[in-house]
Parts: C-alpha cells; structure tokens; sequence
C-alpha cells in the first residue's frame, strides 16, 4: 500500500510540473495574430526568466529588426541583460509552408522550430543546447505568442527537459513603428 501511495505522489508531482497548451482553444480569439504584419519593422521586447523556484534568474531586453526576403521573415533580435548573461544576437529565418504552419531556423537552435498560428495565439517549438552555470544542457521550448492588439503581444516559453517545465520566460513586445 505505501508503495502504491508513494507512487501516486511521485506521478501527479510530476504530472504538475508539465504543462499543455491546446492551440485549439485560441482558434476563434481575436484579434487574429499575422506573425509577418507583426514583426516587420521595429519591435522592443521586455522579458525574464523565472528558474523553477519561481527566482528570476534573467531580466533583459530585445530589440528587433524584422524584414522580408522573399517569403521569409527575417528577425534580427539584440539583447541586453540587465541580470544574468545569454545570448547577444539572434537571427531567425522564419518561411511559410503550404500547410500555413512555418519552419524556423537560427545560429543557436538545433535542427528547425515549427510554428503555428491559433487565433491570437501563435506555439512554436524548437530544440536548443542552453548553458547554465557552465553546464550545458539540451531543452525544448513550448513558445506561446498572444496578440494582446495590432501593436502589443505577450509572450510565454516553457523551457522543458524530459517533457518537465523547468523555467518559464514572459516577454512583452511592443511594434516601434
């Protein structure tokens, strides 16, 4: 009996550190989210990262440079942090696939991130090597954009090891122009 307790702790501990956004849900929320109208032009972004403990462990901001080649968009994202350290520069090829979902590449994500629009809400998903504290690990994102308006979005990335959330990041973003 004791281990079938300890075993029903240990699996809805576990259970409650994931996390399930269904896309569906936002399908019929508006404003609609058009990734392209967004972010070509200039956008300022706002954001930190919580460690598991809730802690923030991050404070940074982004400044975007979005613009189209050929059917891909193109964002040139520099970041400054005020805590903690991380990448300087990243830049995203984002091209639109038949299906309406995008593929997405940069410099620091393993393989392609996969994107697609819900509504006001746009999930994309991707692989990355993060280091921390010198340690290297490889994570998943589960990155939700939601249209707040035509001009502002906010931004949740469930950063994930073994399907486990163990940070978050919310980013507020704001078109410049």
């Amino acid at each position: 009996m004791k281990n079938l307790i300890l075993s029903a702790v240990i699996f809805f501990s576990i259970s409650g550190c994931s996390l399930s956004i269904d896309g569906h849900d936002y399908k019929g929320e508006k404003p609609s989210f058009d990734l392209e109208r967004f972010f070509v032009g200039q956008v300022t972004a706002w954001g930190i990262v919580q460690n598991r403990s809730g802690e923030v462990v991050q404070r940074f901001i982004v400044d975007i440079d979005g613009s189209m080649e050929g059917s891909t968009l193109v964002l040139d994202e520099r970041f400054e942090y005020i805590v903690g350290d991380g990448p300087k520069t990243r830049v995203w090829r984002l091209t639109p696939q038949v299906n309406g979902t995008f593929i997405g590449t940069a410099g620091d994500i393993n393989g392609e991130a996969t994107g697609t629009a819900f509504g006001n809400a746009f999930n994309f998903v991707y692989e990355m090597d993060l280091t921390v504290d010198g340690t290297t690990y490889t994570v998943n994102f589960d990155d939700w954009f939601f249209a707040m308006d035509e001009n502002t979005l906010m931004n949740r990335s469930y950063i994930k090891k073994f399907g486990i959330v163990v940070a978050e990041v919310t980013i507020f973003m704001q078109r410049q122009n």
